[in-house]
């Protein structure tokens, strides 16, 4: 482990697009040989489309197999997908199960091993090295973003602080007693983070040694990182993963910050169309599609992840050349459909965050009223004038025009004082569907 080279494994990290191809078509032969024979979910498959891991020579060969989706998963609760006998695991990672039987990732030893090495290279690329000192407040548990980021930052040797999720109080003391310099946490937490800080007369610059944030598991906008950025005072680089892929540590931007680097060495990526599910141009927004490369207790071949981007580029001043993707512009299934357009909650947050009128927690609520879909934009002021009723007014009529130019249609909004809307610990719920009521 040299410090001073900007790659943990330059073997995989400086691989050439040829290399990383060829790579890729050793790896998924494997992959597919696999599941094919010890996957009766993926035998099926294969035999309803005529195919055998024979057909498979070239990682571009990944179209001729079948999509797998989470309902798949659900459908084979919980350890149909199994493609090692379960003495061979050592650990299950599950999702909420709110809507239906949960999904369940298993993993080996071996599994385990390459997650951490993912999750360590991504905080290498990004300046952490064994003398720093690691806060995790993310939730353990079932939840991957915990420990995927605890054996990660162990990986890489340094002093880990496993503060879990909230008790902004204690995570803020942690901090300034440990000399913490990294912090992982999702974006609204963040900016919950700073405004306890603010009330305790904590200046992030003056009083904390930090110096990166990783943070992910929730879609956030650019104009959203950049505001977390200037709150706190250090780079803020977008994290990308997924249960069903291990957790964290699939995607990760570098230094540059011109979009998430998906290692090649242990994915195939695909961008579809999410309608048609044909690959989609170079550039253009569609769905993320991943194949496994070094699973062994649960490979999946073509896995719909229902996030919506696009690929930026295949190389990057970094030296890596990685596919590099835009950040998750939201998911397929998160889409609201209201009067017939389609619209996006990170489309909100986009002119939201545009206003330094506003704090950062805001709500987006649907209702039929009167037969007509409506939109409520609920978000808090960053400062108290709610006596200034000329203000609010103008303040509210550029917010209501900002939003009708981008998502096309006029919301109501409603401006309120910091601290009224509810705030969550975990994942910001930022979308109340009451039209289910009224139908």
């Amino acid at each position: 482990m040299d410090n001073n080279s900007p790659y943990l494994h330059p073997q995989y990290e400086t691989l050439s697009r040829e290399e990383i191809s060829q790579l890729q078509a050793e790896r998924l032969q494997q992959t597919v040989k696999r599941c094919y024979e010890n996957v009766p979910f993926y035998q099926q498959k294969f035999k309803e489309m005529g195919i055998t891991p024979d057909d498979i020579k070239t990682a571009a060969d990944v179209r001729k197999l079948p999509f797998t989706t989470k309902q798949d998963l659900r459908d084979t609760y919980p350890f149909g997908m199994a493609a090692v006998p379960l003495r061979d695991c050592v650990r299950l990672h599950s999702s909420s199960g709110t809507t239906g039987n949960p999904t369940v990732i298993l993993h080996t030893q071996k599994d385990l091993d390459e997650w951490a090495n993912q999750v360590a290279r991504n905080l290498w690329m990004v300046g952490l090295r064994p003398d720093d000192v690691f806060q995790n407040s993310s939730g353990y548990g079932m939840f991957t973003g915990g420990l995927g980021f605890q054996y990660g930052a162990e990986r890489l040797g340094m002093l880990t602080v496993p503060a879990a999720a909230g008790n902004s109080l204690r995570q803020i003391k942690f901090m300034k007693d440990f000399g913490t310099t990294a912090v992982h946490a999702v974006p609204s937490y963040v900016t919950r983070l700073y405004e306890v800080m603010q009330e305790q007369g904590v200046d992030p610059r003056r009083d904390t040694k930090l110096r990166v944030l990783a943070i992910g598991a929730e879609p956030h906008s650019e104009e959203q990182r950049q505001r977390i950025e200037q709150m706190m005072g250090v780079k803020a680089y977008n994290s990308f993963g997924m249960s069903e892929m291990c957790g964290p540590g699939v995607g990760f931007e570098c230094p540059e910050q011109n979009g998430l680097h998906f290692w090649e060495d242990y994915y195939i990526v695909e961008i579809v169309n999410p309608e048609t599910l044909e690959p989609v141009p170079d550039g253009e927004i569609g769905e993320l599609v991943l194949t496994t490369l070094c699973r062994e207790a649960m490979p999946l071949l073509r896995y719909r992840t229902r996030d919506l981007t696009r690929v930026l580029g295949h190389s990057c001043p970094c030296g890596r050349n990685h596919v590099r993707l835009d950040r998750m512009r939201g998911r397929s299934d998160d889409m609201m459909v209201l009067r017939g357009v389609n619209i996006f909650p990170i489309q909100i947050e986009k002119i939201l965050m545009t206003f330094p009128e506003l704090a950062n927690n805001y709500l987006i609520t649907l209702t039929t009223d009167d037969d007509n879909d409506n939109m409520t934009v609920e978000v808090e002021l960053a400062e108290m004038f709610t006596d200034d009723f000329g203000r609010l007014q103008k303040l509210n009529k550029d917010i209501t025009r900002a939003l009708k130019d981008e998502i096309l249609l006029t919301p109501r909004v409603k401006l309120v004082a910091k601290g009224t809307l509810p705030v969550s610990e975990g994942k910001a719920v930022r979308v109340v569907d009451k039209r289910k009521v009224y139908q």
